[in-house]
Parts: C-alpha cells; structure tokens; sequence
C-alpha cells in the first residue's frame, strides 16, 4: 500500500493555478500524521499548512489526479479528505432604519433610550452597565477570529496572531475592530464603551482584506486559541456554501478545552436555508440580530439552533485608526454575547461552556411576536444573568 505521503505527493500541484486547488487531509491518529509530515518533509514537498493539534495537512492539490485522490481518501490512515473551502464576515452594507422611539420586550412604548456617548444604546439595551460595579470583565481573555484588530487607542489588544500570513494582526477591513469595540472597547478618556470593558482582546487574525478567508486559516487560529488558553472565542462569519467536518471538529476540541464559543447566526434573513456554520454547530452559541425598536432584524438567519438574539442593526462602534462607524450583521450581535460571557466569567470563574449558556439564555427576555427559530432564547439580559444565586457547578480552578 503507497504510503499517505506519497499519494499526497502524487495529487499535488507545483503552485497554485487555474484548475488547482487547497485540499484539508484529516488522519486519524496523530502518529500517522507525525509520520507523513516527516517523510513529506524528507522528500522536499513542504505543504501549505501542518496542523498538528487537529491532524491536518493543507496541500495545493489538482484535482485531475483523480487517482491518486481516491486512494489518498479510501486510506485507512486518513480520516478525511475535504476541500479548503472559504468563509466570509458577516456584515452588511446597507441596514433597516427604524423610530426614535423604541418597544420594550413587554410589547409597550418607550421613551428613546437612555445612553450617553460613552454607553451606546446596544450596551444599554443588553444590560451591561447594571453589571459593572461587580465586574467589567478583567481577567478573562477574548479571542476575535476576524480580520485583526485596530490600530485604535481605546480598543486595546493584548496580543494575537496572523494564520494567513505569519505577518502583522492589524486589521485591514474594519470588521473586526468593529466586532472587537462592541464586545470590549475600554471607554477611556470619554471613549465608547463596550459590553466588558476589562476583559483582554486577542486579535486572531483569519480573514484578509475583503473580509473571507479559508478554513485551515480559521482553524489555525483555534489552535491557537485552545493553546494560549483564551476562554470566549468570537466568530462573526460564516461558511461561503457546503460543510466543514474539519471546522466542526476544531470547534468540538475548543469546546472540550473549556473555551465558551460564541457565532453570528448568518445574514439569510427568513430564507429557509438555516444557520451558517460554525454558528449552527452545537457547541457554539448562535447568536440573532435585533433593531433599535426589539425586533428581530429582517436579514437575520433563521433556524434550530439559534441560543440568543442581540442588537445587530445600525451598531456604532470603533474602526482601526480612530473615530466610529456604523454597521449592520449578525457579525454586529455577537460580540455582545461574547462580551456577556466574558462578565459572566469574570464574576464566576471556572465556570464551563454550558453553565455559561445556560445562565444567558435563562435569563434572556423574549422578544414577543417571534419564535424559537429567530430568536432562540431572547434579547440578552445580562443584569439577571450575572445576578442570578443559583450557579452552575464549577470547575476546579487551573495551577497555571
């Protein structure tokens, strides 16, 4: 029987071209992938991307090779083979304008709501600031798997890396330091606040300027996010079409490793197509997109699974080099639950992913007119969430 290596070799391509493309091989025990990586390496053959931790290798292939394909598929060391797919941010250009006034989740007529310039009405409506005298989230790490973050003063990144180039983690695009503000903009010096404005943001850089990218490159970023123990993990894109049992099992071993992971449901409004993965995974927490006036916003997906619903229409948060911009998306909601996950660790450490999500979705207030397929739970209401006395059994505390 040809070994792994060889077949790989067999199907790959020189370099990208027309015709060609990025192909995941999965194995199914890790010394068969030790042993392929080194007598690839052996050979000269250096794979686009070697990911230890989940068994992968990404390899240019051509997919004339046909052969060799079907062969590298049916060995018994590999436990898949799928193409590199890509993902894209979930974000919109144009959004829904509502009335000044707004309906609160008992269906009656409010006055405008109350916020400032530092605590915009998305902070607001989602309870935060009743949760910072207890806690505004310092000592928990937040990882944004997005296109970078910053540079912008007040919204500080404590550290991160770049899967797609090895190079800076500065965002290019603007969609992740919008994502990374709502969840933990520090307010400082009259700035804008976030949901946690204490908890530490790590910029995981995955998608490139145009705000996609592939999945060995997001799945990379998870490695590094399981490695460097981050506890919230904030996804706001969505697969471009297909499935992803590569991704799908990223997300199972962060999950596994105690890691709550938040994901946009997806931007297909009530379409009948479902959420987007990785949002529709079980271990994430799928989150929904709301206006101003607490209705469910007409672009957001619907579908089983969705956890929680949270402001996402018209948000107001950081770009890189200074100042704010407005946008709209799913990519928008869920970095308020992110940040919400982030208080609720910080007042409650140890606790685990599904303590976590079911504390938020206990507490959440349904939005009325809407079912479980568009809303999950309900808006996010952290004040209860953080002040509810009965809690989850907890996990003993690291030594490290």
């Amino acid at each position: 029987m040809p070994s792994t290596a060889r077949l790989i070799a067999g199907c790959a391509a020189s370099s990208a071209g027309r015709g060609t493309e990025r192909a995941l091989i999965r194995f199914t025990h890790r010394k068969h992938y030790d042993a392929c990586v080194a007598e690839l390496r052996a050979s000269g053959i250096q794979p686009h991307k070697t990911l230890r931790y989940s068994r992968l290798i990404c390899a240019q292939v051509d997919p004339a090779q046909q052969r060799a394909l079907a062969a590298l598929r049916r060995h018994p060391h590999v436990h898949f083979v799928e193409k590199d797919g890509r993902a894209a941010a979930h974000t919109l250009t144009s959004a829904i304008r509502t009335p000044r006034k707004t309906r609160n989740v008992s269906g009656k007529m409010n006055a405008p709501v109350k916020q400032s310039a530092q605590v915009p009405w998305n902070v607001c409506r989602v309870q935060a600031p009743s949760v910072w005298r207890a806690t505004k989230g310092a000592g928990v790490r937040i990882a944004i798997l997005d296109t970078g973050i910053g540079p912008n003063a007040d919204v500080s990144v404590s550290g991160g890396v770049n899967t797609i180039t090895g190079g800076s983690f500065r965002d290019d695009n603007g969609h992740g330091t919008h994502v990374a503000g709502i969840a933990a903009a520090r307010g400082a010096k009259g700035q804008q606040y976030g949901v946690a404005p204490r908890a530490a943001l790590y910029a995981v850089k995955v998608l490139d300027a145009t705000g996609s990218g592939f999945i060995s490159d997001i799945i990379e970023g998870i490695e590094w996010c399981i490695r460097n123990r981050m506890q919230v993990i904030n996804m706001s894109f969505g697969l471009l079409g297909g499935e992803s049992p590569a991704l799908q099992a990223a997300v199972r071993q962060a999950y596994q490793r105690g890691i709550v992971l938040v994901a946009s449901a997806g931007n297909n409004g009530p379409l009948d197509v479902g959420l987007d993965a990785p949002a529709r995974y079980p271990q994430t927490l799928a989150v929904a997109a709301s206006t101003r006036a607490n209705r469910i916003a007409s672009f957001s997906s619907r579908g089983k699974g969705i956890a929680l619903t949270a402001p996402g229409n018209l948000i107001r948060s950081n770009k890189p080099g200074g100042g704010y911009a407005i946008m709209s998306g799913t990519s928008m909601a869920a970095p308020h639950v992110t940040g919400g996950a982030a208080l609720m660790l910080a007042r409650y450490p140890g606790l685990k992913p599904k303590c976590v999500a079911r504390k938020l979705k206990n507490a959440a207030r349904r939005l009325p007119g809407y079912s479980t397929l568009a809303q999950g739970a309900g808006l996010l209401q952290l004040a209860d969430a953080v002040s509810a006395r009965k809690i989850c059994r907890r996990r003993p505390a690291s030594r490290a």
